[in-house]
């Protein structure tokens, strides 16, 4: 009996995805829009370039006799990715999720731009110097090791 409710509530989740795919109306709207709007954003500009590769992959071919599947296949791939990418965005564990990324990032404490250009001089400072430094352990191994026969000194 408990495999039957738990058949019941996995045909019901599945169901419901399925479902979700059909509806129109938004999932809390005023609720992490930035992050909902940059992620379907983000998805369509993937699936443009998906479209854009596969009328590049068609150009020229012909199937079943037309060209025109140049065309319909890349518009098929930007109608229905669209609205996929638009109804995955409003699915409620979905949006949850990007609404609580919203309310997160609204918490972290940005460094000022004073803060931010001196942290960046030093990160930049701290890479050039370790790069000289292992130029030079380089340089010492490779003398190193060509004194002692071991690596072979370039003709």
């Amino acid at each position: 009996m408990r495999q039957s409710a738990m058949s019941k509530q996995k045909a019901m989740a599945a169901g419901s995805l399925v479902g979700e795919i059909f509806q129109v109306g938004l999932y809390k709207p005023s609720q992490g829009r930035v992050t909902r709007q940059a992620t379907c954003a983000v998805f369509w500009v993937v699936l443009a370039m998906a479209a854009w590769t596969s009328y590049q992959t068609l150009l020229g071919k012909s199937l079943f006799g037309t060209d025109t599947w140049q065309y319909i296949v890349p518009l098929t791939i930007l109608v229905a990715g669209f609205w996929a990418t638009f109804r995955v965005v409003n699915y409620p564990k979905f949006a949850d999720f990007l609404i609580a990324v919203e309310a997160e990032m609204n918490k972290v404490s940005w460094p000022s731009r004073g803060e931010l250009i001196r942290s960046s001089i030093v990160v930049i400072f701290v890479i050039f110097s370790l790069a000289i430094i292992l130029f030079g352990f380089d340089l010492f191994w490779r003398g190193l090791f060509q004194f002692c026969g071991i690596l072979l000194t370039p003709q």
